[in-house]
């Protein structure tokens, strides 16, 4: 079991630049506290919210909406934007569908750092979840999708089908817009992801307007892979983006 205080939300106070971390769908925060922790000891303002419906029981995915997940996100960015002169956004997942929104509202993103973001899923039932969900309130879990053995991100052991519904809505959203996201990007994928498809990295990399983007690959980590094997490489080449962004001068 993932460490109960780690699955609890993270905010850290620091300096100037402030970076906002959205996890990923039936996660909890335990999948993105390394590496906040060590954004904030780096100095940064740092924000690690708990979406709702997430970090409790399954049974409250299937009673939220994926504008509630959005919600909170935009309000914790808002909170940042307010103590800090630039915001960064880093997304694990649907973690990243969520930064991807945020970009293609709020213009002054500074930068979005993704892993493994989602626009679709690699189980072929998943599309159907729309009628499943009358059906089925539930199947098996997708989550620690994690080559490293002994780690858990705290994920619920069922899938929520009604959630699973929502969150193809909110892919629907983010992907008709993508072209509005301007802002620098990293993007790492995992060679090995059994629950995310590459072609959502590759439909990103294809349709934002961004003139800054470093595509990363993670070739020792599955789906969660900020707690596999490839945990530091994202840490660092993520905060030194953040470190040059940040210093470069606004256009």
């Amino acid at each position: 079991m993932a460490n109960p205080d780690h699955m609890a939300p993270f905010h850290a106070d620091g300096g100037p630049v402030g970076i906002l971390f959205c996890h990923g769908f039936t996660g909890s925060p335990a999948s993105l506290r390394g590496w906040a922790e060590q954004a904030a000891e780096a100095g940064h303002t740092v924000s690690l919210p708990r979406l709702p419906g997430h970090g409790t029981v399954w049974q409250e995915l299937n009673v939220t909406s994926w504008r509630d997940w959005y919600d909170r996100v935009d309000a914790e960015y808002r909170g940042l934007q307010e103590r800090c002169d630039q915001v960064f956004v880093a997304g694990l997942s649907m973690g990243g569908s969520l930064a991807l929104r945020l970009a293609e509202q709020h213009t002054d993103v500074a930068g979005l750092m993704l892993v493994n973001p989602a626009l679709g899923a690699v189980d072929p039932m998943a599309r159907f979840a729309g009628v499943l969900k009358y059906l089925v309130p539930a199947t098996p879990s997708i989550g620690n999708d994690i080559a490293l053995e002994g780690v858990d991100e705290g994920a619920y052991d069922m899938t929520p089908v009604y959630g699973v519904h929502e969150l193809f809505k909110l892919w629907t959203d983010v992907k008709s817009v993508l072209d509005l996201v301007t802002c620098p990007l990293i993007l790492f994928r995992s060679t090995v992801d059994h629950v995310v498809p590459g072609t959502s990295s590759d439909t990103i990399l294809r349709l934002v307007s961004s003139a800054d983007i470093t595509e990363v690959h993670l070739p020792n980590s599955y789906h969660v892979a900020t707690l596999d094997h490839d945990a530091n490489t994202i840490v660092d080449q993520s905060l030194q983006f953040v470190e040059r962004v940040a210093a470069a001068p606004v256009a």
